[in-house]
């Protein structure tokens, strides 16, 4: 069913872009490597439970809250943009 001036599967296509750059997003943001045993940020030790339970970490709880706070406020690009802009 086509919606306005968009071809059929239009929106199925921008639900999986959105899907797919989802997913890019969260494997970039993985942790690598050897686990460190203080914080980048702040010098504080990292647990040992916190170092075997994710590799590759290098950051503390603290730090790593934050982190994830700031990130989270970023908002993504809209795609479907408004109705306004499918009518000109």
């Amino acid at each position: 069913m086509a919606v306005g001036w968009a071809r059929d599967g239009a929106v199925q296509d921008q639900i999986d872009a959105s899907v797919k750059d989802a997913v890019k997003l969260a494997r970039k943001r993985l942790p690598r490597g050897e686990s460190l045993t203080h914080c980048q940020e702040c010098g504080d030790t990292i647990p040992d439970a916190r170092r075997k339970a994710i590799p590759g970490v290098c950051l503390c709880v603290e730090c790593q809250s934050e982190l994830e706070t700031r990130q989270a406020t970023s908002v993504g690009y809209n795609r479907r943009g408004s109705k306004d802009s499918q009518l000109k």
